[in-house]
């Protein structure tokens, strides 16, 4: 009886053993779980100008990365020549001016909104604390090989530490192309 007894309790046992002793080895060879997306900042549409040219080509868009060290492109890249002049999308203050990593940068924190704008590769024309007006020139373009062939600028947009896509901040007016056009009002009679 004692037998039978001692096979049921080893019987009980053997599941609660092998989940109590696999658990910590399945855990420690998971990946580790994706950060949460952190949520979205509501982006005013604030820009008054292109930071290049008056249309440019997008070379690459905005590709968010799913996690915070993913893979992605956290800005846009925009067609300009070297020496092309590089302006402010909307009013703020320079927080950044100078070379990173080889390439020269331009940061501009953008008034009332906790947001900052990100320039590269430039040679700077302003320093750290200039006031600058949407539109003004903040440097130009440096010509660097291998980020895009014909030369481009990379254009960036944080909040904090998290990127958003720098598009985000022109107005609907500024992103289409061509200018507006008026349509004839069916109707209503012509004045004589």
């Amino acid at each position: 009886m004692r037998a039978k007894r001692c096979a049921g309790v080893r019987l009980l046992l053997a599941p609660a053993l092998t989940v109590t002793v696999l658990t910590p080895l399945a855990w420690a060879d998971s990946p580790a779980p994706p950060v949460p997306a952190a949520p979205r900042a509501r982006v005013p549409a604030i820009g008054r100008a292109w930071p290049v040219g008056t249309r440019p080509a997008v070379v690459r868009g905005w590709e968010p990365p799913a996690t915070v060290y993913g893979r992605g492109h956290r800005g846009v890249d925009l067609a300009a020549p070297a020496a092309a002049p590089v302006r402010a999308v909307a009013a703020g203050r320079v927080s950044f001016a100078g070379r990173v990593a080889g390439r020269g940068v331009v940061s501009v924190e953008l008034t009332g909104t906790g947001l900052r704008t990100t320039y590269e590769p430039v040679t700077p024309s302003v320093e750290k604390g200039d006031e600058v007006a949407a539109g003004e020139v903040v440097g130009s373009t440096e010509a660097t090989g291998g980020h895009c062939a014909g030369g481009c600028l990379h254009w960036g947009l944080l909040s904090g530490d998290t990127y958003l896509n720098p598009l985000s901040l022109l107005p609907p007016w500024l992103l289409r192309g061509g200018p507006s056009r008026l349509l004839p009002v069916l109707g209503v009679p012509l004045p004589a």
